[in-house]
This record gives structure tokens, sequence and C-alpha cells, in this order.
């Protein structure tokens, strides 16, 4: 089974856009399609991103729908550390996405799935392959035919 890390942009698109790619990723977590892999430091950027009041306004996001979310990763999904130091100074421009790479590598994750250029531009990190949404997409239903 895939070893999976989704970055904070994807679980935050998967909330604001139900029918959405973003969406189906989870669903196919849901149906145990992947392992799923996350940590506290992005378990807190999901809420704090989702707690942006411009972001409650605009999509009707309540707290009770951040609260299932996070209940859901902290229930079902596989949490590790994700304070792996190794990964410091990854990514210069933009030092916050370096706790979807120490998640990765605190996990032994396969590929990790985001929406941020920082990370797709990579391409790759320690032998873990990023990838797009849809290229995840495509992926997973290329595994169900093999």
């Amino acid at each position: 089974m895939l070893r999976v890390v989704l970055d904070t942009n994807i679980f935050v698109s998967s909330l604001l856009v139900k029918e959405g790619v973003p969406a189906r990723v989870l669903d196919a977590w849901r149906d145990r399609q992947y392992a799923l892999f996350i940590s506290p430091p992005i378990i807190g950027e999901i809420r704090s991103t989702l707690d942006y009041p411009r972001i409650r306004n605009k999509y009707n996001i309540t707290e009770s729908d951040i609260d299932q979310l996070i209940t859901l990763l902290e229930h079902d999904a596989l949490i590790v550390p994700g304070d792996d130091p190794s990964v410091s100074g990854s990514i210069p421009e933009d030092p916050a996405d370096e706790a979807v790479l120490a998640c990765a590598m605190d996990a032994r994750a396969d590929l990790i799935v985001s929406r941020d250029r920082h990370l797709l531009e990579l391409e790759e990190y320690q032998g873990i392959s990023i990838h797009t949404v849809r290229d995840f997409l495509e992926i997973m239903e290329s595994e169900d035919h093999a």
C-alpha cells in the first residue's frame, strides 16, 4: 500500500469544494486505497488556515466542519512527529513547506501530493516523489488496474 503525505492545501481544498479533485483524493484514502500519514505541524496548519476569517466567511466553514476534519485525521490517519531536522533549508523560499517534507521523511513516504509550487518544483525529495493532485489520482487509477 502506498505511503502518502498530503500537503495542507489538499485538505483545505477538499473541505472548500466537496466535489473537487482534492476531495476525491481524500475519498480514496477513506476507501483505504493508500495509507495517509500526517504530523502535528500539518494538523496545526490545517486548523489555522481554515480559521482565517476570509476563508470561513467566504465558504461558510463552521467550527464543527473544522473539528470533524481534524478529528478524522487524528483518529484515522497515521501520525508521525514530523520534526525531521534534516529538511531544514530545503525550501528557502518558503520554509513552512518543509513541514510536509519532514512528515514524509518520518513516515518513510512513497510520495507527497501537493498544489504548492515550491514542493512541486522539487519533483522529488530524498527519493520521495512529489505529485500534483491529478497525477496522484492517475497513479491510483493505474494501480487499481494493475
